[in-house]
């Protein structure tokens, strides 16, 4: 429905918003209290819903590293204890099908391994000796074996005969051949030939069997109730790298590798999950159309790949996390709706009950959707919760018969009885571009008084496919902290809003988002606390392209901080990581078929209009959104005189805040930027 009157008045009313002139008694979140932020992630209740043991994360100042421990918790919320401690990066903890024991993936013997924990004695040991990392494990049903997920490399062919060194000669570093499409993926650098390969280790150590075998990568795996065959995701097709999103579901016998595709048709078709009495897989997926964005769907089929159909739920949303419910009466589900992530049930009709909100605050940084739940067999669930003023917790529940979400944990209470939060007030405003109602969020700084005028910061997501909410961000409570008003919104593109919202963008990127963000600039002016001649705009990957593509087209901005961004798509699709995605989904052909489409579409064709001061800010290690366009942006900037900055961030990938020294510099960054372009009293 769109509001555009009622929004328009409530900018007015809003001048007389209920935060005047807040009392300021503590003072504002600030820079290093990011090392002292705790927040959970990766809940698993026990199979008899008594206990959850869940990831507790907290970050070292002194080697400004995160680590992660294992803490559990009763349902009730008594018992909240450690299980590990130390920074050996303890993750992915699985109960056992009986609840007598725990798995998880830990570093203490120094790289990463299986671990086996009795919780009647709190005994451990590692079950592996590994020396590829771990990942996707599961128990069989009889608790007697442990399947998981590591990368297997291929030994590559050699070109050059080369002669050895002579004995204590320093030659140079050999060279990198590479021979293979795959070959660097952002935050993992360049990468050896190799695919990922379902494995299978007693519960009682020995050495892993292969179960799968191919040059293809295999995920998600699940077992069978009768422990026989193992179901999982891959996309074995003649040429899965340049074809990346065609993934079928597969089944496997464990004792004689028989191997039996499930699905058929056009892909992709990924997270199976098997019934209870194991004659049904559920999974997510949809039919591709090869564009950017595509509705993920619910699907059942039998285990014989028969009665395939698609559970018709009425909702507009993208099915996340699918699991089945005790007996196999239902379904439960994620699902982001209008920025917030919620925990559903639907039976095998369709028919749907939500259970949950706020589901999230597991992506520490930015307000972007994150979180998992689990759910025992009588039917209690545990999740991560966020909101606001908090990152993620430890909450529960009970379905069918719930009396209400309980809170059990609060990991940073303590710290922020000691500080003042900016408020978060959410708002709905008409797009000028059609009317549209668009979805935002206002961070107020500490002290807030309505009646002064104050910088206002348009802060802009990633993606572009999927969503801001209200959820904890530091980095956001950050710039309010230094007296900014911050804006966040949800423009078209988005997700959580339906299929025609997000798929707007397809092929058409950036194109009205651009009117959703101005609108929302005007929304805010209206509300009459706002100095015009302080008005700021940012934003990362995604975001960078709006950034850059906004200064290309008007000149309201005081000043810009362009992060992580994509400036010329031609060049972008031919030097970042996934590129056979991007060349597929992105953009109607190649870019040497249709050169025209890609430039009319790149920030690049904008920037002999810019004028606004730009810093641009990129990881060196950064493969998803390569230093490179960054350093077209800032020399074509310089070529036209414009004042602008190029800030080079050593070490790091795509998501530049991964080390929390690096969160509290990026922030400085931008707001020491706009401070030099603030009005002078």
């Amino acid at each position: 429905m769109i509001r555009t009157l009622y929004a328009v008045l409530m900018a007015f009313i809003s001048s007389a918003f209920v935060l005047s002139a807040i009392a300021q008694e503590n003072e504002p979140f600030n820079y290093l209290d990011i090392f002292d932020t705790e927040f959970a992630s990766d809940p698993q209740i026990s199979p008899d819903g008594n206990r959850i043991v869940y990831v507790r994360n907290k970050f070292d100042i002194m080697t400004d590293k995160r680590y992660t421990n294992l803490w559990i918790i009763d349902y009730d919320g008594s018992g909240h204890r450690a299980l590990t401690s130390g920074k050996n990066n303890n993750r992915s903890p699985r109960w056992s099908p009986g609840g007598d024991r725990l798995v998880y993936v830990s570093g203490e013997e120094g790289t990463a391994q299986i671990f086996v924990r009795w919780m009647d004695t709190g005994q451990t040991a590692s079950i592996t000796n590994l020396t590829e990392s771990p990942g996707n494990i599961t128990w069989s049903p009889d608790g007697k074996w442990i399947a998981f997920t590591k990368r297997v490399s291929v030994e590559k062919s050699s070109i050059a005969k080369i002669p050895p060194a002579p004995g204590g000669a320093e030659w140079s570093s050999p060279w990198k051949v590479i021979d293979h499409p795959g070959y660097k993926r952002d935050g993992a650098g360049f990468l050896e030939s190799g695919y990922t390969h379902i494995f299978i280790v007693s519960a009682e150590g020995g050495a892993p069997r292969q179960i799968t075998s191919g040059d293809y990568n295999h995920n998600n795996p699940v077992w069978a109730p009768d422990g026989n065959e193992l179901i999982f995701s891959a996309n074995r097709g003649d040429d899965p790298v340049r074809d990346p999103n065609d993934t079928h579901i597969f089944e496997i016998d464990v004792e004689t590798g028989e191997l039996k595709q499930l699905t058929n048709g056009r892909g992709p078709h990924n997270n199976p999950r098997v019934s209870p009495d194991g004659r049904m897989i559920a999974y997510t997926g949809y039919e591709d159309r090869f564009t950017g964005y595509q509705r993920t769907k619910l699907y059942i089929m039998n285990r014989d790949d028969s009665d395939l159909r698609e559970v018709d739920i009425d909702l507009d949303r993208d099915v996340q996390n699918v699991r089945w419910a005790s007996g196999g009466r239902g379904l439960y589900f994620q699902y982001d709706d209008r920025g917030n992530t919620r925990l559903a049930y639907t039976g095998l009709n369709g028919s749907v009950t939500n259970l949950a909100e706020n589901i999230g605050g597991t992506s520490f940084g930015r307000p972007y959707p994150g979180g998992s739940y689990t759910v025992a067999e009588n039917g209690r669930f545990a999740f991560t919760m966020t909101g606001p003023y908090h990152p993620a917790d430890i909450a529960a529940g009970q379905h069918p018969g719930q009396s209400g979400i309980s809170r059990l944990t609060s990991l940073n209470e303590n710290l922020f009885k000691a500080r003042t939060l900016g408020e978060v007030e959410e708002i709905w405003y008409p797009s000028f571009y059609d009317g549209r109602d668009i979805h935002g969020w206002i961070i107020y700084p500490p002290g807030f008084d309505p009646e002064k005028k104050y910088p206002l910061i348009l802060e802009i997501h990633g993606g572009p496919y999927t969503n801001y909410g209200p959820r904890f961000t530091p980095e956001l409570q950050l710039m309010a902290s230094q007296g900014y008003v911050v804006l966040y919104t949800n423009p078209r593109g988005s997700t959580s809003y339906g299929e025609e919202f997000a798929a707007w963008i397809n092929h058409n990127y950036p194109s009205e988002d651009y009117d959703d963000l101005m609108s929302g600039i005007d929304f805010m002016l209206v509300k009459g606390f706002i100095n015009e001649r302080e008005l700021f705009i940012t934003g990362g990957s995604g975001g960078g392209v709006l950034t850059s593509w906004s200064i290309g087209k008007t000149d309201r901005f005081a000043a810009a901080v362009v992060t992580k961004p994509v400036i010329n798509w031609y060049s972008f699709v031919l030097t970042a990581d996934i590129y056979p995605f991007f060349t597929k989904y992105w953009f109607p052909a190649m870019p040497w078929e249709d050169p025209e489409h890609y430039l009319e579409y790149s920030p690049i064709s904008l920037v002999g209009n810019v004028t606004t001061p730009a810093m641009v800010m990129t990881g060196e290690e950064d493969y998803r959104t390569p230093m490179s366009e960054s350093e077209q942006y800032y020399q074509a900037l310089q070529l036209q005189k414009v004042e602008s900055v190029l800030v080079r961030v050593p070490d790091a990938a795509h998501f530049i805040a991964a080390r929390p020294a690096n969160l509290i510099r990026k922030v400085a960054h931008i707001t020491g930027w706009f401070d030099r372009y603030r009005e002078q009293e």
